[in-house]
């Protein structure tokens, strides 16, 4: 698991919207964490890769994501709350994927399917009104 140091971190603060009451239109509590993961010395080459994959329309051309906390009253909880989901996509880019072998299935298995088929069509064929011979 990938730590990201709080240095490589920058942190802006802005007047939110939303619950706040009076103090809403008095004190910057909205975050807006931007995080350098083109340049981060922290990052291994394919997590970086992924990271910025896993960031999309939160990615930056520069290769900059930003993440807007806008969630709590308090600038702190704003501010953790950033820091965690950055963490969470950082996690997700650290678990390299598993990739499926495809395989062929086995001769056996091809007869099994082919008699199950066969079976179930006679089973079928019998379900129709009788004939005029009957």
């Amino acid at each position: 698991m990938t730590v990201i140091p709080e240095s490589e971190l920058e942190f802006r603060f802005f007047r939110a919207g939303g619950p706040g009451g009076q103090n809403v239109n008095k004190v910057s509590t909205a975050v807006q964490m931007r995080f350098d993961a083109r340049n981060s010395p922290s990052l291994t080459e394919p997590v970086r890769a992924r990271l910025m994959k896993a960031a999309g329309s939160r990615l930056t051309l520069d290769g900059v994501i930003l993440i807007t906390a806008v969630r709590y009253r308090t600038q702190e909880r704003n501010r953790a709350d950033a820091i965690e989901r950055l963490q969470g996509l950082v996690d997700k880019a650290s678990v390299a994927p598993v990739y499926r072998v495809p395989t062929k299935p086995t001769r056996a298995s091809k007869e099994r399917r082919l008699e199950g088929k066969a079976k179930r069509s006679t089973i079928k064929s019998g379900r129709g009104r009788p004939g005029a011979d009957d």
